[in-house]
């Protein structure tokens, strides 16, 4: 390329701590009735003082620790001065030259990104703008939630990376039960700084972009407003190519903050964008520096889970399971920990059967034809399909008692009316599947009576597979098997 990328992603994190960061106001902004949840010390008037949230604290060092993050043993809290709408007091209570966790790192599929810190600071309100109006309206219930802000290095090079790691960042959030972390409920919000460099003008030492003997660089870019994780990558991927076409035009780049339009698919300019210097930090007098003990960091270090992609590597190596289906079951802590369950109960049902990958594929494949992957809450609240009766439906397939047609016809009892599915063959009145010893002479019947559709097939309309194998199952009555239809079929089409 003739210009290589560099991307450096803020993302702030509501906390779910039972109170706000510096007062005793409950931590839940989505009221129906706004500015409710206030009090003198999250509406900022003059004479109150702040008192930090301990639990606020645990987590961001939970969070760290988690990180591989080096804790502060002394940090601060710092006045951000700006003066807005949304800000109370008229500066925000954050952390700047000491904060809470430096020296971090989160690792994706194929590289690791380094983080440069972790800070505690306060949400501001929450500003609406009615459509047709000259005013804005600010609802202050939002106003001084606990806040944790990440900042990374600026090595990000592609749009995608940005994306997979506010993907994995929002995994880790939501196993250490730290945070919800739902961007479109705005629990969780990233930035993203772009600017665009000519290869060799440039070095990055200690987290900062330099230039290189008397180069002189691009200004980076700041989007805001970015509500998904789709988002994240179209807007990086729209600055990237508006800042290719301004500098091939000759054009400068302007340091400045845009808003990202979903509608229109566009960042918008907003503003200049500010440095250090003008939001003038100073120490907030009101709250003594922190000072975090060897013996606290040692018992929050006991409270750090087994995090995304080790879970992932360990459910791949002792279960012998593929990557899609591992990545499937870490989407959700609860839901890795549901399938080792499952495998728990088949071992002790079934000890001579393998039948790790056959359950992975009926959760990935079955299961979530009822439950949807973020609805799998649900699934326990219902209590129907238990571990204990889904690993008893496994053990059936893998002995082959019952087939694929039959298993799903029980996983929907199941899930309608809970049960065992031994007694539930009898009572749907399911027959045990009989070998099909002319399997290969049905498929070939099949394939030649539908020329164009094998044709389409062997083209690369790979979906007509399924079309082939509904044939092949009605030739049957339901009694092959789906995947050795599969296989079969396979072989024989390309002849």
């Amino acid at each position: 390329m003739k210009y290589e990328v560099i991307i450096g992603l803020e993302i702030h994190t509501e906390l779910k701590t039972a109170s706000k960061m510096f007062c005793s106001c409950l931590n839940f902004s989505s009221l129906d009735q706004v500015n409710t949840n206030v009090c003198p010390i999250c509406l900022g008037h003059p004479g109150t003082l702040p008192k930090v949230n301990l639990e606020a604290i645990r987590m961001a060092i939970i969070l760290g620790l988690a990180l591989d993050g080096h804790i502060n043993q002394t940090s601060k809290f710092d006045r951000k001065n700006y003066f807005y709408p949304d800000l109370p007091k008229g500066y925000q209570i954050s952390q700047y030259d000491v904060p809470i966790v430096e020296n971090a790192k989160l690792d994706l599929d194929k590289e690791t990104v380094n983080i440069v810190r972790l800070h505690l600071e306060e949400d501001t309100a929450k500003l609406t703008h009615p459509k047709n109006t000259n005013y804005s309206l600010a609802d202050f219930n939002r106003a001084g939630t606990p806040l944790i802000e990440l900042v990374t290095a600026p090595v990000i090079k592609t749009a995608a990376a940005a994306k997979e790691f506010c993907q994995r960042f929002q995994q880790i959030l939501r196993y250490l039960e730290i945070s919800d972390a739902d961007m479109e409920k705005g629990q969780m919000r990233c930035e993203a700084n772009i600017s665009l460099q000519t290869p060799g003008s440039f070095v990055i030492s200690q987290n900062q972009v330099l230039a290189e003997g008397n180069q002189e660089l691009n200004p980076k870019v700041e989007v805001k407003n970015i509500n998904s994780f789709r988002s994240v990558e179209k807007a990086i991927n729209y600055e990237i190519k508006r800042q290719t076409e301004q500098l091939d035009k000759g054009e400068i780049i302007i340091a400045e903050t845009r808003g990202w339009s979903d509608s229109q698919n566009v960042t918008l300019s907003q503003r200049i964008k500010e440095s250090a210097a003008d939001y003038r930090y100073f120490p907030v007098t009101e709250i003594p520096p922190l000072k975090i003990s060897d013996e606290m960091i040692a018992a929050l270090h006991s409270q750090v889970v087994e995090l995304p992609l080790a879970k992932r590597q360990r459910l791949m190596t002792e279960y012998k399971i593929n990557l899609e289906n591992a990545e499937i079951l870490i989407t959700d802590q609860n839901l890795a920990q549901w399938y080792e369950e499952v495998m728990s109960e088949i071992k002790i049902l079934d000890h001579k059967n393998d039948l790790a990958t056959l359950t992975a594929n009926w959760i990935s494949n079955e299961l979530f034809k009822h439950y949807a992957i973020n609805q799998f809450d649900k699934l326990k609240q219902e209590d129907k399909i238990t571990p204990q009766n889904f690993a008893e439906l496994m053990i059936l397939l893998g002995n082959k008692k019952i087939n694929t047609a039959a298993g799903q016809k029980i996983l929907t009892h199941l899930k309608q009316h809970g049960g065992n599915p031994k007694s539930l063959i009898k009572e749907l009145k399911i027959t045990e599947p009989k070998k099909i010893n002319n399997l290969d002479d049905i498929v070939k019947e099949v394939i030649e009576t539908f020329p164009k559709q094998k044709t389409e097939y062997l083209a690369g309309k790979e979906a007509l597979l399924q079309f082939f194998i509904g044939k092949v199952m009605a030739k049957t009555s339901g009694q092959a098997e789906a995947k050795e239809i599969e296989k079969v079929i396979k072989t024989l089409i390309k002849l």
